[in-house]
C-alpha cells in the first residue's frame, strides 16, 4: 500500500528546518554584547585630559600668587578670552608625537547674582553642531571682585564661579 503522507512528513521536517535556523540567525544577529572596557574609553580619557588642563591652569607659579586661572577669569574682555583660548588649546591638543592632536571646547562660568546662579559663555574654539559627543569638566575657582567686561548682575565682592568646558574631538 503506497501512502503519500511519508512526502508531507519530510516538506514539514525541511520546512521546520528553514524555520529554526532563520530564527537562530535573527536571534544570534541582533543580540551585541558590549563590556564596560570598550564602552567609554574615550570619553573618560577626554574628562581626565580636561581635569588635568584645567588642574594645571588652577595651579599658582608661586605660593599666595593667583592662579593663570583666576587671572583669565578676572578679565573677560576679548583679548583675554582670546589668551584663555590660545593656552586652554594649546594645552588640551599637545601631544608627545610630532601631529597635535584635534580636540574643541567650549568654556562657560556660572556665577550668583543675587539669589539666582546664571551661565554665561566665556570663550569656545569651534561651535557644536549637536551631533558631537562631548565631555564635560568643571572647576571651582575663587575671583576677587567683579571682573572687567563681566555681565551687569556678577556680584562686586570675593566669589567662587564654577568653570565648566565641554570638550569633544573635532
Amino acid at each position: 500500500m503506497v501512502d503519500d503522507s511519508a512526502q508531507l512528513y519530510t516538506m514539514e521536517g525541511i520546512a521546520a528546518a528553514f524555520i529554526i535556523l532563520a530564527t537562530a540567525y535573527l536571534v544570534a544577529g541582533t543580540t551585541s554584547v558590549y563590556t564596560p572596557g570598550d564602552s567609554h574609553i574615550t570619553d573618560m580619557q577626554l574628562e581626565v585630559l580636561g581635569n588635568d588642563v584645567l588642574a594645571v591652569m588652577d595651579t599658582p607659579i608661586k605660593n599666595g600668587d593667583p592662579s593663570e586661572l583666576e587671572k583669565y577669569l578676572s578679565d573677560w574682555g576679548d583679548s583675554n578670552k582670546n589668551a584663555f583660548k590660545e593656552r586652554f588649546s594649546k594645552l588640551l591638543n599637545n601631544n608627545t608625537g610630532p601631529e597635535q592632536d584635534n580636540l574643541q571646547f567650549s568654556t562657560y562660568v556660572s556665577y550668583r547674582a543675587n539669589d539666582d546662579v546664571k551661565t554665561k559663555q566665556f570663550v569656545q574654539s569651534q561651535e557644536m553642531t549637536g551631533y558631537e559627543q562631548a565631555v564635560r569638566v568643571t572647576r571651582l575657582v575663587t575671583i576677587n571682585g567683579k571682573p572687567i567686561g563681566s555681565p551687569v548682575d556678577v556680584r562686586t565682592g570675593e566669589q567662587v564661579v564654577m568653570v565648566e568646558v565641554l570638550i569633544w574631538r573635532g
